[in-house]
């Protein structure tokens, strides 16, 4: 792999990474109770005084960014260009901010009395965020030593 191709690839990945959980905050919208004024809801974290709109197009535009990186990313690992092991550690990173994305519009959600869902999501959420991170951390170290940024990389053949 030549050396900007490298640089590319991992502003390409950056990019999805960063994007995803953006894109799922915009798309799923403030989920607060209907029917009641915004006064009368409780919150377990305040939202961001963002109006709906403005965060679909925010959403939208975070959805188009991670679309477009991901095809760069797939068309070069289909040809070869990029060793198709990175995606070990953008899958979880990617499903981590999806998450994290979603779980966000969970804990800012207005509702009467407790939110059941934050708690949830910080208590199963969390472990299983903080777990895809690391592993994605493990990966990318492993293949940083292992020297993943071969894109025509064999496996050693078994005896």
């Amino acid at each position: 792999m030549k050396r900007h191709e490298g640089a590319f690839f991992a502003l390409a990945a950056a990019a999805m990474v960063a994007a995803v959980p953006v894109a799922a905050w915009g798309l799923v919208g403030q989920q607060d109770t209907e029917g009641l004024p915004a006064s009368e809801l409780d919150h377990a974290f305040q939202p961001w005084d963002i109006a709906d709109g403005p965060a679909r197009a925010i959403g939208a535009t975070a959805l188009l960014v991670t679309a477009v990186a991901a095809a760069l990313l797939v068309r070069a690992t289909r040809r070869g260009a990029l060793d198709r092991r990175w995606w070990m550690v953008l899958g979880p990173l990617t499903m981590a901010g999806l998450m994290a994305g979603v779980g966000w519009r969970v804990l800012t959600a207005g509702v009467i009395g407790a939110n059941i869902g934050a708690g949830l999501t910080i208590m199963l959420g969390g472990p299983v965020v903080a777990g895809l991170v690391l592993w994605s951390l493990a990966g990318g170290v492993w293949l940083a030593v292992r020297g993943g940024g071969d894109a025509n990389h064999r496996a050693a053949p078994t005896r």
